[in-house]
């Protein structure tokens, strides 16, 4: 269990960089691949607070689940221990998002929205970091 923990610290970097998903607007023949990262760079532009917001409860919280659980591993304080639960509450945020991201997209007219393996990657992350924090005594 300590060794999948630890494999999250480096499978999340990974997962930000990946493209997430790939994005079609038929109407003006644009689009591109999009991941966490190049998202949130767009996003800062546009609203700031927003970017903020979104980087803290799709890249901070997660991968301080990882790092906090991996501290817990070897006997963390009580107070470390009590910060996990609500840690892991914010971290699932981020797949709200992403996939509110998609419905907003294919609902408008003459756009494609198609899931890259960032995508999975980075659910496959989140759902791991969920398990582990379950099994884990």
């Amino acid at each position: 269990m300590k060794v999948l923990n630890a494999s999250l610290l480096i499978l999340y970097p990974i997962a930000w960089w990946a493209p997430m998903i790939e994005t079609r607007v038929f109407w003006v023949l644009g689009g591109g691949e999009v991941s966490l990262l190049n998202g949130l760079s767009a996003l800062w532009s546009e609203s700031w607070p927003l970017a903020l917001l979104v980087g803290l409860l799709a890249i901070v919280m997660p991968y301080g689940k990882v790092v906090l659980t991996q501290i817990t591993f070897h006997r963390a304080r009580p107070l470390v221990q009590a910060a996990l639960p609500w840690i892991a509450r914010l971290s699932m945020a981020d797949i709200f998002l992403i996939a509110l991201y998609i419905v907003i997209a294919k609902g408008i007219a003459g756009a494609s929205v198609t899931p890259q393996w960032g995508l999975w990657l980075f659910t496959a992350c989140v759902l791991t970091s969920l398990w582990i924090s379950w099994r884990k005594p």
